[in-house]
């Protein structure tokens, strides 16, 4: 189920809610885990069951890990971190990866099932399976709330990718209250529309382009639907996130961001730095400080960190195209780095971090490294076209969206409210937020009502 389908916002949401609110204090953790529960549920039994099961060995193994560290002899607690690591990297392989089909076929899982979140919630198992491995904080014996760090439903399936020992301070400090359901809802219909309105437009764009040849391609007509990708790609990723946020201030939850408008930053160091945080914070503090703090050669330092990378680009698409996009990023940031002091770089900052983030693109979006070359051929006008009719229909069609949709990628709306102060126009805005939040969710509604769903997605995380 998505978060953006009228059955969720109509019927589902409102019911959690009117629920979660009318039980006990004591009773409202197993309550919202009964509805993440439902909600599992109503993406199909076998979803369920996989969460569960999931949810379940991860708890035994970090329990068992605990247990025998409390021992004289700590070195069996191997076994069952060992065993934990092993089911969770299995589990997401077979699910990701074509080639492991036939299992799943084995199994008799249903046609094309596939966990959503599975990604996420296998990040944030291994980190505390880790974490309690090496120390930093006990097994939680609580295992309600252990299930709800797992598949708390506001943040099942974007995330945020937390520590447990934050996310257990995020339960004891919930805030519940009409202030915090209409920031809540405000943050939602934000999301919704950065999803239904914004990428699912977008997604049209890029699915007319993506629908030519490679070889037919002219360079204008290709630079237009990879740029449409990207801004596809973060207002879906975006989109998702916000709604999972505003759907956790409704329940009292305070949960962080996981993007900071990261298109158009100035440098590539920075774009990484703003997308999707909690996730490349993920591999930085488990795969390159871990393995870095054990060398001291700065270039052994930099090729761990590239590798880093290239490890997050795989997980994000499972195949080559995004490994290589993740290496390209963490070669980028490394060069860019040795160049920090450079001119250029301060005049072209902007420019050069939007066109290596969207040719990087290219490998995400296509099939294969094939086809993804192919279309950087195309995009540098190797089709010997720089133009051709449908670049003109594109640019007909979609070129005022297009301008649109970036300058709403950017933070600048965000900042002139920010230095406006105590204005006449902040309060104008302030006092409208409430009506425009209800006609954009008439709008989002009516476009969902028309099309029937909002579930065009790029990546399957």
């Amino acid at each position: 189920m998505e978060y953006s389908s009228l059955f969720f916002i109509y019927c589902f949401l409102p019911v959690s809610l009117l629920l979660y609110y009318c039980v006990p204090n004591k009773l409202k953790d197993m309550s919202l885990l009964l509805m993440s529960m439902a909600f599992c549920g109503l993406a199909g039994l076998p979803y369920l069951a996989y969460v569960m099961v999931f949810t379940l060995v991860n708890y035994t193994c970090a329990r068992h890990i605990y247990i025998l560290s409390s021992k004289k002899d700590g070195r069996y607690k191997l076994i069952p971190m060992a065993a934990g690591m092993v089911f969770n990297i299995a589990g997401l392989f077979i699910l990701r990866m074509d080639c492991f089909a036939w299992i799943r076929h084995s199994v008799r899982l249903p046609e094309g099932f596939f966990p959503v979140g599975v990604s996420l919630f296998t990040l944030s198992a291994t980190g505390y399976l880790i974490d309690v491995y090496s120390g930093k904080y006990k097994a939680d014996k609580n295992f309600v709330r252990f299930a709800l760090y797992i598949m708390m439903f506001p943040r099942l399936l974007m995330g945020p990718v937390l520590r447990y020992d934050i996310f257990k301070r995020i339960l004891r400090t919930r805030r519940i209250g009409f202030q915090e359901i209409g920031k809540g809802a405000a943050v939602f219909i934000k999301g919704l529309a950065k999803k239904v309105i914004a990428a699912d437009t977008l997604y049209s764009m890029y699915s007319s382009v993506d629908s030519i040849n490679v070889s037919d391609l002219s360079a204008g007509t290709a630079w237009m639907g990879i740029s449409a990708y990207i801004l596809c790609l973060y207002f879906t990723l975006s989109g998702i996130a916000d709604m999972g946020v505003g759907i956790g201030y409704c329940f009292g939850f305070s949960f962080p961001q996981s993007f900071n408008y990261p298109l158009f930053s100035s440098r590539i160091r920075y774009f990484a730095s703003r997308w999707h945080l909690q996730v490349i914070h993920w591999f930085r503090k488990y795969i390159t400080r871990s393995f870095s703090a054990r060398f001291k050669n700065r270039y052994v330092r930099k090729m761990i960190y590239v590798a880093a990378w290239t490890l997050a680009g795989f997980w994000y698409g499972f195949d080559a195209g995004s490994a290589l996009w993740g290496a390209l990023m963490g070669i980028s940031i490394v060069i860019e780095k040795r160049l920090s002091n450079s001119k250029m770089l301060k005049a072209t900052g902007i420019i050069y971090t939007f066109l290596l983030t969207t040719v990087f693109a290219v490998f995400l979006s296509c099939d294969s490294l094939k086809d993804s070359f192919r279309y950087i051929f195309a995009m540098l006008g190797g089709n010997h076209a720089l133009a051709d009719m449908q670049t003109l229909y594109l640019m007909k069609s979609y070129l005022v969206l297009l301008i649109i949709m970036m300058y709403a990628s950017t933070d600048l709306f965000r900042n002139i409210l920010i230095r406006s102060g105590r204005s006449r126009i902040k309060a104008a805005i302030n006092a409208a937020a409430p009506a425009v939040g209800l006609l954009v969710l008439i709008i989002c509604t009516a476009l969902i009502a028309y099309s029937g769903s909002s579930d065009m997605i790029l990546l399957r995380l």
